[in-house]
C-alpha cells in the first residue's frame, strides 16, 4: 500500500502532528526496556498503512483495541529507520456520532469482488474439459462468500477487501494472452487446465486468513500458519475431486499447479513447475503480485523521484520515469 492518506492530515506544522480516522490492522501489547508497556499498531486507511507506537500504555486512560476496529487518533509523525512511523498522542474508539466514509478508510478492490467473482464463475462454464469445469465451478460455489470479499493477503499485494478476486480476475486476463500466443507454439497447451489453475491458485485463502467484517485479513489462521493455503488448496482440490467422480489424473495435474505456483521452495512450493500449464500460471501469479507492489509504491513518488527501499521486491528502489503521464492524461481527456 502508498502512504497513509492521515499522514498528509497535518494539523499543526510546526510538530508535523496529525489527526484522523483509521482502521486497526493489528496491534501487539509490549515491554520497553524499562519495562513499561506499550502498544505496537499497525494501522491503516483506503491509501496506506503505518506503523504506530502508543507509549506508557495505560489501559485505563487509553482503553483497549483489537484488530479491525475503526479509531481516532492524533499523533506525530517521526522517522525510524528511514520510514515514517506515528507516535500517538490521542486515541480513541469510533463513536456512533463521528461521521466517517467508510471508503476512506477500508481499502477496496477497484472492481466488485461479487462482479468479478460473477465473470469467473461464468467463465468455468466455457471450460471445454467437464471435468476441470465441474471442479472449478463447485470450488467457486462452495467458497462464494468469503472469495467475494476476501483479500489476497494479510500485508503486501493485494491486501484489501474484494483483493482476492480482483488478483485471480486480472491473472485470468494475462493468462488468455499468453495461452493466445503459445497455443499456436504447442497446439498441446491445455487452455482449461491453465485457467482452472489461475482460479483455483489461491482458493485456499479462504481458510488461511483471519478476515474480519470489514474484509481485510488481520491474521492467518491456525490452518493457515501450520498448513499454509498450498497445502490446504491441495487438500480442497482432493476432496473436492472425490465427492464428484472427478479422475484422479485430472485432479493430480490441478493440484501440482496449486503445490508449484510459487515456484521454488522458499517461497512456499515444495515442487517447481513441470509442464508448461504449471509454468504458465506461476509466472502469471509472481509477475501481477509483482506489478502491483511496482504500481503502488510508484504511485505515491513524485516524477523523477526514486521509492524507498522495498522489501517485497528483493530491496530494491524503483524509478518513477513519467513517460507514461501525457498518455494517460490523453486517456482520461477521452
Amino acid at each position: 500500500m502508498g502512504r497513509m492518506k492521515l499522514l498528509s492530515n497535518v494539523i499543526n506544522n510546526a510538530t508535523n502532528q496529525v489527526e484522523g480516522f483509521c482502521l486497526v490492522k493489528s496491534v501487539q501489547l509490549k515491554v520497553n526496556v524499562k519495562g513499561a508497556e506499550y502498544l505496537d499498531f499497525v494501522l491503516a486507511d483506503a491509501e496506506g498503512e503505518v506503523n504506530a507506537k502508543l507509549w506508557d500504555y495505560q489501559p485505563a486512560a487509553h482503553g483497549s483495541y483489537s484488530s479491525g476496529e475503526i479509531i481516532k487518533v492524533r499523533g506525530t509523525i517521526n522517522l525510524y529507520r528511514d520510514t515514517e512511523q506515528l507516535k500517538i498522542e490521542r486515541i480513541r474508539k469510533l463513536k456512533e456520532t463521528d461521521e466517517v466514509e467508510l471508503s476512506s478508510v477500508v481499502a477496496e478492490a477497484p472492481v466488485n469482488g461479487e462482479q468479478l467473482f460473477k465473470e469467473l464463475y461464468d467463465f468455468a462454464d466455457t471450460f471445454a474439459d467437464d471435468e476441470l469445469r465441474s471442479l472449478t465451478r463447485y470450488l467457486l460455489s462452495t467458497n462464494k462468500a468469503r472469495l467475494e470479499r476476501y483479500p489476497a493477503a494479510v500485508r503486501l499485494h493485494h491486501a484489501h477487501k474484494g483483493g482476492l478476486m480482483y488478483h485471480t480476475h486480472t491473472m485470468l486476463s494475462v493468462a488468455k494472452k499468453l495461452v493466445e500466443v503459445y497455443s499456436k507454439l504447442d497446439p498441446e497447451l491445455s487452455s482449461d487446465l491453465v485457467y482452472a489453475g489461475v482460479i483455483l491458485h489461491d482458493i485456499a485463502k479462504t481458510v488461511e486468513l483471519d478476515v474480519g467484517p470489514l474484509g481485510l485479513a488481520s491474521a492467518y489462521t491456525v490452518e493457515g500458519q501450520l498448513l499454509g493455503h498450498i497445502t490446504l488448496g491441495v487438500s480442497m482440490i482432493r476432496t473436492a475431486a472425490i465427492e464428484l467422480g472427478i479422475s484422479e489424473s485430472k485432479a493430480m495435474l490441478l493440484e501440482h499447479i496449486l503445490l508449484s505456483h510459487h515456484g521454488v521452495p522458499e517461497f512456499g512450493s515444495p515442487k517447481p513447475p513441470m509442464f508448461p500449464e504449471a509454468e504458465i500460471v506461476s509466472t502469471v501469479d509472481t509477475l501481477d503480485a509483482k506489478l502491483f507492489e511496482m504500481f503502488d509504491a510508484l504511485s505515491g513518488v513524485e516524477i523523477g523521484a526514486f521509492t524507498d527501499r522495498l522489501w517485497a521486491l528483493d530491496n530494491r528502489q524503483l524509478y518513477r520515469h513519467g513517460l507514461g503521464v501525457i498518455k494517460a492524461d490523453e486517456d482520461k481527456k477521452e
